[in-house]
């Protein structure tokens, strides 16, 4: 099967293939543009500029203007893997997020290696792992060479005093001018660029040493006495070549270490089958390519496959494995209407599904794209650093200036040579790469151990500000409850019948997607009763829906929306007031501004939710309650689970009202709902954590998303952000005590009272290794024990 012209887009932004049918456009330019998600398409409208020229932007406006005003309505046929193809990838740089490239290559202000923002399956090979393994090892051997001859030469007499210089320089050059090159590279762009950094410093410090030591070498005569020992000037080859393979070492079990922080999104995008079972037309099955699996086709689903994409069951039942996405260790029964998540592991029976999202529109893809930016996201803490490090090179080559000349004035002889490597013992020592990595390394491992909980940060600032959190509100349909109600009864009021106020009810629902609207809808459906079209439908946002029907104007909802439409309900209020005693919730129907009678629906409480809220509260949390059901119901649910406050009949502005008057009283403010009347408030609490079970559009409101839409979730989170601000404050202290030891030491202030000098080689090697202790300490996260596990 080929791929059609409209098929072929990229995402201006990632760079993933997209089909014209996406539902993620905006025009600029005179063009179309398409986007995998919502996420890409706001990066887009903030910088048009930034991402319309690149070759995954041309790809995008190229088949968008030559098939302008087409869709397909057959199908959504966007790609199937999460992963970006190579022509389209994007490249950042770990502690600069905002730096983002098409092509490899070094961070303009820090001078790290840019990395995919979303690595590839692929593709496994590091070019910088392998470029810099390949002049490391290659060196190694002279930068041994070179030390030996340095510290036993004259032992040995194997050359004579100036000889030996010359022989140490041709074999230090190769290490220096090639080996090196990359960080010479480096620190110029770094100057250039006037952000100061670690290569910075180890360009000026191995630099000076090498430059010294073949001035030395070529014209010992421009020297002092004072600088002569053994019958020749002193050279410091052996410190220069030293450090720069100290330095590639270094960055060796650096690049190792931050490959595994992308280990859970590369174990995410491993979840994905590749081929699906399609059932056609005429009954015949094939497999085909996983990208060629469309909108509403009839899926099998074999025992022990894994499921193809999202969709429902149509035939069979089962149980499946959703642990790899949701974290739920328990495999959850599937029948017939039940939804199926992608790449989840199917048990020993067969089922039959229908496709309802595919490519880019998965929960993986999504999962896949929100992991990959939270882990490209700049903590608060973070944001500190990055201002500290700045300043903190400027500061490290003027205490290395003092130290040349302080030495060389006021130290013993030879004092400039004191002096001279001293200085660069400071250069080396004061790398700051250790105090860039401390937070983005605990950021990434972070989000990717939270992915594989189920519980998905948006960005590392709601990581940081989760743990501050003293008060949680909580709406109660989908988030304590099942959300998937269950009809009850219908209650005609003077001159209707039970059936036809169930009759109207349902066929004004019909254009709702609440779960008590599909509730109606199901049980009318069920006693067999025609449905009409509503000729108008308006949402009323979390108070109910108004329309007409068969000509009649009706309005469905609670007493609020009854009082506004002046609908008095005291003919059926103890009724409904007793349903409500027994946790069920209550609409009240109104026909051409007559009450026509009441429906409840009964929502059970989720399994899971008394001891999470018992885990929350265990936690220090106050948990209120903010519903749009009747006050009455609101309480039976809260006495059962011990809530300590409860709000009634509430609209979206009256949950945004109490998310503020919270605020104002001095709590830290978390708001979990699953609905589009809590999006208002998800977006103003000070994190707004989404039910994976709700709408996209709580969830594209919130900063933090449960996938399986349980609030035992949200223990986990906590668990987590407490261990990853824990681990980011313990990198930054070891960064931040490594220097302040180590200046000191290095620039000679303990010489006086110890006679304490630090070699620059030592000084290298400390460097390197504080890079990598911080990145292997951040790796600790994928092992923490976390709350509710």
């Amino acid at each position: 099967m080929s791929l059609t012209r409209s098929e072929e887009l990229k995402d201006p932004v990632c760079g993933m293939a997209v089909s014209e049918s996406s539902g993620h456009h905006t025009d600029h330019a005179g063009r179309r543009w398409t986007f995998c998600s919502s996420m890409c398409k706001a990066k887009f409208d903030a910088e048009p500029g930034r991402y319309s020229e690149s070759p995954a932007a041309s790809a995008n406006a190229d088949g968008a203007h030559a098939h302008h005003g087409h869709h397909s309505h057959a199908s959504d046929h966007a790609a199937s893997a999460p992963a970006p193809a190579a022509a389209g990838t994007i490249y950042t740089c770990p502690m600069h997020p905002e730096i983002r490239q098409d092509r490899p290559g070094t961070c303009p202000k820090c001078g790290m290696a840019l990395e995919p923002v979303l690595p590839s399956l692929e593709d496994d090979d590091n070019p910088e792992l392998r470029d810099f393994s390949r002049r490391f090892w290659w060196t190694l051997p002279l930068s041994v060479v070179v030390m030996l001859l340095a510290m036993f030469g004259h032992r040995w007499h194997l050359f004579e005093a100036g000889t030996q210089s010359w022989v140490e320089l041709v074999l230090t050059l190769p290490v220096v001018l090639w080996a090196g090159w990359p960080f010479f590279e480096r620190g110029w762009q770094s100057v250039v660029n006037r952000s100061p950094n670690m290569w910075t410093l180890i360009g000026l410090g191995t630099g000076a040493a090498f430059v010294y030591s073949v001035v030395a070498t070529v014209a010992p005569g421009v020297f002092p006495a004072s600088f002569v020992s053994m019958g020749r000037v002193n050279v410091y080859f052996e410190a220069a070549a030293v450090i720069i393979s100290l330095t590639l070492l270094g960055q060796l079990l650096e690049l190792r270490a931050r490959s595994q922080t992308s280990a859970a999104i590369k174990s995410l995008l491993g979840l994905s089958p590749k081929t699906a079972r399609r059932i056609n037309a005429d009954g015949s099955e094939a497999d085909v390519p996983l990208d060629h699996v469309h909108v509403g086709d009839r899926l099998r689903v074999r025992p022990g496959e894994k499921v193809p994409v999202d969709g429902v069951v149509l035939e069979g039942r089962s149980s499946v494995d959703e642990s790899m996405l949701t974290g739920e260790p328990v495999p959850v029964s599937k029948r017939e209407g039940d939804h199926l998540i992608g790449a989840t592991l199917n048990g020993s029976g067969a089922l039959v599904m229908r496709s309802e999202r595919v490519g880019s529109q998965t929960m993986l893809s999504q999962i896949v794209q929100m992991v990959s930016s939270a882990q490209r996201s700049r903590a608060p803490m973070q944001r500190m650093a990055d201002g500290v490090a700045g300043w903190f090179v400027l500061a490290v080559v003027a205490i290395a200036v003092l130290t040349f000349f302080g030495w060389g004035l006021f130290g013993p002889q030879p004092s400039w040579v004191f002096g001279l490597i001293n200085a660069v013992s400071v250069l080396i020592i004061a790398c700051p790469c250790a105090l860039g990595l401390a937070t983005p390394m605990s950021i990434m491992v972070a989000t990717g151990r939270g992915a594989t909980q189920g519980v998905l940060f948006r960005d590392a600032a709601a990581i940081e500000n989760l743990r501050k959190v003293d008060t949680l509100i909580v709406d109660k349909t989908g988030t304590l409850t099942e959300g998937r109600p269950a009809f009850e009864r219908a209650i005609g009021a003077e001159g209707f019948s039970d059936d036809q106020v169930l009759h109207l009810a349902a066929s004004l629902d019909q254009g709702s997607e609440h779960p008590l609207a599909d509730a109606i809808v199901r049980q009318a459906r069920e006693r067999g009763l025609a449905l009409e079209a509503p000729e108008t439908f308006e949402s009323g946002s979390g108070i109910g829906v108004r329309g007409r029907v068969a000509g009649q104007s009706l309005a469905l909802g609670n007493t609020v929306l009854m009082e506004q439409a002046g609908v008095s309900v005291q003919a059926l209020a103890d009724q409904a007031e007793a349903l409500r005693q027994g946790g069920a919730s209550v609409m009240y129907l109104a026909v051409d501004g007559r009450l026509a009678g009441l429906l409840a629906v009964s929502d059970p409480v989720k399994t899971s939710t008394p001891e999470a809220l018992a885990a929350l509260h265990a936690a220090g949390l106050r948990i209120v309650m903010a519903t749009g059901d009747g006050l009455s119901t609101a309480q039976a649910v809260a006495r059962r689970l011990g809530i300590d406050e409860v709000h009634g009949e509430v609209q979206p502005a009256d949950k945004l009202a109490l998310v503020e008057r919270l605020q104002r009283e001095g709590r830290v403010v978390a708001m979990a709902g699953d609905g589009i009347n809590d999006a208002p408030a998800l977006a103003k609490a000070d994190v707004g954590i989404a039910m994976g079970t709700g709408t996209d559009v709580a969830m594209n409101s919130a900063q933090v998303t449960l996938v399986k839409g349980d609030l035992r979730g949200i223990s986990i989170a906590l668990g987590l952000s407490d261990a990853t601000v824990g681990n980011m404050q313990q990198n930054l202290g070891f960064a931040l005590v490594y220097n302040g030891l180590g200046v000191p030491l290095a620039a000679g202030l303990l010489y006086p009272f110890t006679g304490w000098l630090l070699s620059p080689m030592f000084a290298a090697l400390a460097m390197s290794l504080s890079s990598a202790s911080v990145v292997g300490n951040a790796l600790r996260l994928r092992k923490k024990r976390l709350g509710a596990q």
